[in-house]
């Protein structure tokens, strides 16, 4: 039987904002926002975790722009787990774990490397002390792929910094001594990072960019109820996401519930995401069982078919209403 008072619900067609007066100038507006209570964004923008629109390209963008991108899970765990080190790697305040050489590794080896990486340039170390960089400017005319690194290497008059060095002062280092690469050292000198010129340009081409503690762009990467999930979600950590996304047609479900709970269980400082939930029991079940955030909406999408095949929903306003109600 139907329930005697069905309540109104509403989309956001449905509604629109009464205006009123201001004395904040458009330009003072800040988008700022957070996505998890430890994840902050400068434009509340995520875009989707769908083959079509997110991979690294996409989410680079994405973090460029303040917001975050969330990584597809169709593909392979290795190749997702690739996706997302290239966001991560793709710039950074200071690069703190850069690829790196020995001396007694040969020419064939460094360009290898260099090829799989895509960068120019490489440190040198000696245990965890640098003594030198090769770089693309060193091997341009070397015919003898067995020479060993040590032949070839920059290791004289290295210019190097101490860490927590400004930017400014990185910047006016690199044009005076017209090289592209900083070497940061600690006072045994032992290498700790590697600060390049195309970061820094990029820091001051996006000043909204969201990054995470190391200044490195934020990325999420979604993640689904399967066998696998355990182990893609371990690659991803170790590639460096910074959230998951736990999501399905219906989040308040037994099986999302329970993964929710094993990926917590496993991962307790990883931040998640779970959903999609459209009332207050979902969101309450999805905090309980551990999620940082809730992602609200059954059958909202311009392409979503759910509510029209399977006749289920909530109108969006109402269900971000009840959610964030609950939440």
């Amino acid at each position: 039987m139907f329930p005697q008072d069905i309540p109104p619900a509403y989309t956001f067609d449905d509604v629109l904002l009464v205006p009123s007066a201001s004395e904040v100038l458009p330009s003072e507006v800040s988008l700022k926002t957070r996505l998890t209570d430890t994840i902050h964004l400068n434009a509340p923008l995520v875009s989707a975790a769908m083959d079509t629109v997110t991979e690294h390209r996409t989410a680079i963008a994405m973090a460029r722009e303040g917001g975050i991108g969330i990584i597809h899970k169709n593909m392979s765990i290795e190749s997702q787990a690739t996706e997302v080190e290239r966001v991560k790697k793709s710039e950074s305040g200071m690069i703190i774990d850069p690829v790196t050489v020995t001396e007694k590794q040969s020419v064939a080896e460094v360009q290898a490397i260099m090829r799989t990486y895509k960068i120019s340039g490489l440190p040198v170390l000696r245990g965890d002390k640098l003594v030198g960089i090769v770089t693309n400017r060193d091997l341009r005319f070397v015919s003898d792929d067995n020479l060993r690194v040590s032949d070839v290497m920059t290791s004289k008059d290295l210019v190097t910094v101490p860490e927590g060095i400004d930017l400014e002062h990185c910047k006016a280092l690199l044009h005076e001594h017209r090289i592209e690469k900083l070497l940061v050292v600690d006072r045994e000198g032992a290498l700790k990072g590697l600060i390049t010129i195309k970061d820094i340009e990029k820091i001051k081409k996006y000043p909204n960019a969201a990054k995470d503690e190391i200044g490195r762009l934020l990325a999420g990467a979604a993640v689904g109820v399967g066998p696998d999930m355990l182990p893609r979600t371990q690659a991803l950590v170790e590639a460096g996401v910074d959230v998951v996304v736990l999501d399905s047609a219906h989040g308040h479900s037994a099986g999302i519930l329970k993964a929710v709970e094993e990926i917590r269980s496993n991962f307790p400082d990883l931040q998640v995401i779970a959903g999609n939930v459209a009332t207050a029991e979902g969101t309450a079940a999805l905090i309980q069982a551990g999620a940082n955030a809730v992602k609200v909406g059954v059958g909202p999408g311009s392409i979503c078919t759910t509510r029209i095949v399977a006749g289920v929903g909530v109108p969006q306003l109402t269900a971000l209403q009840q959610c964030t109600e609950e939440a």
